[in-house]
């Protein structure tokens, strides 16, 4: 095991770039975007997370560039306040917390900033895996066949490595319901370190202020049994959430107007990714491919980087690839299954400290040093 293709440049692929290194195996990294991703949301390092970022040394930076916030207000749909707290906030839990929120992409920086002489290939995808008893021949869509001696799929909820070697996405797929936009733009709205959410009941939206208030990171959603749409038609997604999102007070036509021109409007469905191994033969999945656990769950990113440290450190000391996939999930399926269920709680309904409590009682559930 000398030789690991990654397939992701997301948060767990290029943790798991890092941890592989320091085991002494050879990582390269495939992404199909031309480089690394902007933009996208606020995500939360917690619990075990954090223990993986210290000891990358990467603590003291994520925090330096943790999104402050003094609280948040709920708007009903004509804009009118159902609630206060200066304590707690819907994206973070209470304010006064050891956790994390920083922007995805401040995060995927931090780690990829580690990455000094690991290979990548941006702009390319993956097309073919043929595994032998050697090892995996890899073909891409642009670079030359090469053979590698294991394939990680790392590329998240629509995993192209998950559909190449487990089948088609379908059957792992597990809609909640829901479907989110995310975009950004300038404070237009004066806003200081403040989170304001607005819904009817069914779809909705959220304001926050990122990077020491001169942006706002601008959420809009809507419930809907899955909808048959491009992926890649952004225009055709901006319209969906138009459409849904009609009839709501305060700032929200304004926020859907500006949506129109967002350079970095992303798109999807709230879902759960459930497969009943995360490997097969030489190739396995981490992260978003293996477990999405969903943005609702806020724990998404956690189990990204709890993932690939447990994964890399059982390659490392495993005597096979065969032996390290069994031992990895042995060690992160309880964890992972139980970090899903956060994000069945309505947090709407459920009170601040309850919802607080429930996330505290999972972030830790996983022993970092223990043998799989």
């Amino acid at each position: 095991m000398t030789t690991v293709l990654i397939s992701g440049s997301s948060i767990a692929g290029t943790a798991l770039a890092f941890w592989l290194r320091e085991q002494g195996l050879t990582p390269v990294v495939v992404e199909r975007a031309p480089a690394l991703r902007r933009g996208g949301q606020a995500v939360d390092v917690r619990g075990a997370a954090l223990t993986v970022l210290r000891r990358m040394g990467l603590e003291a930076p994520a925090r330096a560039l943790k999104n402050e916030s003094n609280g948040m207000n709920m708007l009903d749909a004509d804009g009118d306040e159902l609630m206060r707290s200066e304590e707690f906030a819907l994206s973070s839990g209470q304010l006064d917390s050891d956790d994390i929120e920083i922007l995805r992409e401040d995060l995927v920086d931090l780690v990829h900033g580690r990455l000094d002489g690991v290979e990548h290939l941006y702009g390319d995808s993956i097309t073919a895996i043929c595994e032998d008893a050697d090892g995996v021949l890899v073909e891409f869509e642009h670079a030359a066949p090469r053979r590698f001696d294991l394939v990680v799929g790392a590329d998240g909820l629509h995993s192209n490595t998950r559909r190449l070697v487990f089948g088609p996405e379908a059957d792992y797929i597990h809609h909640l319901g829901t479907y989110l936009s995310v975009f950004s733009q300038e404070n237009f709205l004066g806003m200081d370190r403040w989170q304001t959410w607005i819904n009817n009941g069914r779809d909705g939206g959220a304001v926050m202020t990122v990077r020491d208030n001169q942006e706002l990171r601008i959420f809009l959603g809507f419930a809907a049994d899955p909808i048959d749409y491009d992926h890649r038609d952004i225009e055709a997604q901006r319209r969906l959430v138009a459409e849904h999102m009609t009839g709501f007070g305060w700032e929200v036509p304004n926020l859907i107007e500006r949506m129109w021109t967002a350079e970095d409007f992303y798109f999807d469905a709230m879902a759960q990714i459930k497969i009943d191994s995360w490997s097969r033969g030489r190739t396995v999945l981490v992260g978003d491919a293996a477990h999405c656990a969903a943005p609702l769950s806020g724990q998404g990113t956690s189990l990204a980087l709890v993932g690939a440290y447990v994964l890399a450190l059982e390659l490392g000391r495993a005597a096979d690839h065969g032996e390290a996939f069994v031992a990895y999930e042995k060690r992160m399926r309880p964890f992972v299954e139980a970090n899903q269920e956060l994000a069945l709680i309505d947090r709407r309904t459920v009170d601040p400290d309850e919802s607080t409590r429930r996330v505290d009682a999972v972030k830790n559930l996983i022993d970092l040093d223990a043998a799989g």
